[in-house]
């Protein structure tokens, strides 16, 4: 049936470049998979976060995008890592034949507590983003209570 194939036999052999793949719309439909391959997997960056007695550390993956496409803000107890991109082809030739743009944002949100706000660090390199983030010493409340 044109394509149709149970349970997404062929996404394996198929390779996703980003886009969504219209002629296999169907096959994806009936994918019994509750993730699969296309899902997830490119949409967004991937980070890893590390801790010890210190602070936090992360590295999150974002080749080819210049510093100036990264936005870090830290708030409600949450750091978030926005990018946005655009990139356009500027061609000025009037004889055109295929133009392109490509627009992407995407967004992490992470939760961390007891963060020492004035001491977070962000650099990146070679694609990497790395945050070092310092913990900031909270006091255990502890308080004998009197019973009446």
């Amino acid at each position: 049936m044109f394509g149709l194939t149970p349970f997404n036999r062929q996404a394996v052999q198929r390779s996703n470049n980003g886009f969504v793949d219209f002629y296999h719309v169907m096959d994806d439909f009936f994918n019994n998979d509750l993730l699969s391959l296309r899902d997830f997997k490119y949409d967004t960056f991937k980070v890893d976060i590390k801790e010890d007695a210190n602070g936090y550390a992360i590295e999150a993956e974002m080749p080819g995008v210049k510093k100036e496409d990264i936005a870090i803000d830290y708030q409600n107890d949450q750091l978030i890592i926005a990018v946005q991109r655009k990139e356009e082809m500027n061609d000025e030739k009037d004889q055109y034949i295929h133009r392109e743009r490509h627009i992407a944002s995407m967004q992490r949100a992470i939760s961390l507590k007891d963060v020492k706000v004035e001491g977070i660090t962000a650099k990146l390199e070679e694609g990497i983003l790395k945050i070092n983030i310092p913990k900031e010493e909270v006091p255990k409340a502890k308080r004998l209570i009197e019973i009446q």
